[in-house]
């Protein structure tokens, strides 16, 4: 809402309840063509003819009216108009009580300036309690502009400059659309103070919530109790959000709920900051985050998640700071110094991570995961990568590490196959089966395989290990299981932590 508006809707007012108090000053003066034709009782006269009187710089023409020279009480019936320093006053009627300080105006009531004009259906106004009403559908609006505000019922106090407007409250000029339970605007402070629903639209903006106020000048704002803020491609939702419509640089404290919809990203916590001006948005405490794919979505917790968007605000990387835990379908993961680029589908952990992938470990000083059409693709582990299959509980572990691993999953989002490069090694056990009878197939572990080369291309199925290409000469050895020596049956650095793993979208903010 402007201020010029705010100003005009105030002097309107003020102005209007001046030609009203003033009638307690002085002798009323009749103004030719009025006749006082009688005194009907008490010292009541009537007032007919073509009725005009002055009172204090007040003119006012009506029908007819009862005047009380002695009680100060004035009755006016049929066509009423007051006039007084530019400003219009018209009812069907009007009656005046000095003595209690209080007017009623009823019948068609209107009030108007070269700029603006109000309407109602009728209006009192207690100079004693400070308090002007107009009830049954009020209208204020601009003779120049599409600016206008409607409601059921107005208060006005003069005395501090304050507006109540209740009952479906309308209020619209250009672009600008609000709607409320109840409306009051502190005129001293520019500020508008809404409760019920409200809802406040523009072009690019829509605002809902239960409670809040906005600064007409500033466009800031705060919004409680289901505070919700819809733009273009997102939704930003909280307990409490301090808002500028102007910049559209939001914040949410409480429970916070912001949307890309571009992306089909939602992130949750406890306080979040969204900017258009700096492009980016974050949340923090007790943060979650989740990716929707076609078939699957993407789940992510740390101490902080921070969206970084480009100059016209389209999201490009989702950066996670510390504490870091993901949850997906075919693969779960824990570290630091991490960001997924929507653009590439790429999630990237640069210090310290460790991933599940079923029954496999995978971990390296940085990983690479990449999606393509919600699937699960590839993951790359750069420095001490390894990679890790239990095949028997707490006991025997398939295991490979390297330099580099690049890891590749089918359809499925199993891992089908290994690349190993520099100073790649293989420990694992084969298994061979053996059929007892038609119903029965025996499994054995025939030993340890140890084999280690510059590069080697591993084939898996279900964590076992099926084909190993080497491309140089590879330094391998075999042991019965009975010849292991315990010190042959680990890669160097081998740590299981089955215990770390993210198992649940509940559970993740809570691991």
């Amino acid at each position: 809402m402007t201020t010029r508006f705010q100003n005009k809707i105030a002097f309107t007012f003020i102005a209007t309840l001046f030609c009203l108090q003033v009638w307690s000053q002085g002798k009323l003066q009749l103004l030719p063509g009025t006749q006082k034709v009688y005194a009907i009782q008490n010292n009541v006269h009537r007032l007919v003819g073509t009725v005009s009187f002055e009172y204090q710089g007040n003119t006012m023409y009506c029908d007819s009216a009862h005047y009380n020279d002695k009680a100060k009480e004035v009755r006016a019936y049929g066509n009423v108009h007051i006039q007084k320093h530019g400003i219009n006053l018209y009812a069907d009627s009007i009656y005046y009580a000095e003595n209690n300080k209080y007017a009623k105006l009823w019948g068609n009531v209107r009030a108007r300036d070269n700029a603006y004009k109000m309407s109602a259906d009728s209006m009192d106004y207690d100079a004693k309690k400070g308090r002007a009403i107009f009830r049954s559908y009020g209208t204020i609006a601009s003779i120049l502009s599409d600016e206008k505000i409607t409601c059921e019922r107005g208060y006005f106090y003069p005395a501090n400059g304050s507006f109540f407007f209740s009952g479906k409250v309308h209020y619209s000029k250009a672009d600008l659309d609000v709607t409320a339970d109840t409306l009051q605007f502190a005129y001293e402070q520019q500020k508008l103070y809404f409760f019920g629903n409200t809802q406040l639209r523009n072009d690019s903006t829509q605002i809902y919530c239960q409670k809040g106020w906005y600064h007409v000048q500033t466009e800031a704002g705060s919004l409680f109790d289901h505070a919700e803020i819809y733009l273009k491609n997102t939704i930003i939702k909280g307990d409490t959000l301090l808002i500028n419509t102007k910049t559209n640089d939001h914040e949410g404290r409480g429970n916070v709920y912001f949307k890309d919809l571009d992306h089909q990203l939602a992130l949750l916590g406890s306080h979040m900051v969204y900017s258009t001006t700096d492009h980016f948005a974050y949340v923090c405490g007790n943060s979650l985050g989740f990716l929707k794919y076609q078939n699957d979505t993407l789940y992510v917790h740390a101490d902080t998640l921070f969206l970084e968007r480009d100059s016209i605000n389209q999201s490009k990387n989702l950066v996670a700071n510390k504490n870091f835990r993901f949850l997906h379908p075919k693969l779960q993961g824990i570290g630091d110094s991490t960001s997924y680029n929507f653009e590439l589908s790429k999630l990237e952990i640069g210090k310290d991570p460790v991933l599940w992938s079923k029954n496999g470990e995978l971990k390296g000083e940085v990983a690479k995961v990449f999606f393509k059409d919600s699937l699960l693709k590839q993951v790359e582990l750069d420095a001490n990568a390894t990679i890790l299959f239990e095949v028997q509980k707490d006991s025997l572990y398939n295991q490979m590490a390297a330099k580099r691993i690049v890891a590749d999953f089918d359809t499925s989002g199993t891992l089908y196959q290994v690349t190993a490069s520099g100073n790649a090694w293989t420990i694992f056990f084969p298994l061979t089966t053996k059929k007892i009878n038609d119903t029965l197939v025996e499994e054995q572990r025939e030993g340890l395989n140890r084999l280690i080369a510059q590069k080697l291309l591993v084939e898996l199925k279900q964590g076992e290990v099926s084909q190993i290409t080497y491309f140089d000469q590879p330094d391998g050895i075999f042991y019965p299981m009975q010849e292991i020596d315990p010190k042959d049956r680990w890669i160097k650095g081998f740590k299981w932590n089955p215990s770390l793993r993210p198992r649940s979208a509940l559970t993740l903010r809570q691991d």
